[in-house]
């Protein structure tokens, strides 16, 4: 579908988004940050588990899901070197592990 300008093109996208958050999340984590699912991992269940996991699955502090990276906010861990997914953790755990 052509737009007639960009902003038309990002108000599409916005509204996209908003409406299917998981598609948005799963291609940052794919693309942005260069995670791998291992052969036994699907997407859609990784996303699931994301959401629903309520604590730190290293100091069990209750994760939250703000916009500013505060202590408790939601991560998923992954190795840097191999880009596989380790744990969802709190951004405080997660920041001092690589």
């Amino acid at each position: 579908m052509p737009y007639k300008n960009k902003k038309d093109h990002y108000e599409c996208v916005k509204s996209y988004n908003a409406r299917n958050p998981h598609i948005k999340k799963i291609s940052d984590w794919k693309i942005e940050k260069g995670i791998k699912l291992k052969p036994n991992e699907d997407w859609e269940s990784i996303y699931l588990f994301y959401i629903t996991c309520e604590c730190c699955e290293n100091c069990g502090v209750h994760l939250t899901d703000e916009k500013k990276n505060t202590k408790s906010r939601r991560c998923l861990d992954h190795d840097h070197d191999t880009g596989f997914i380790r744990n969802i953790l709190c951004h405080s755990c997660n920041s001092k592990r690589r």
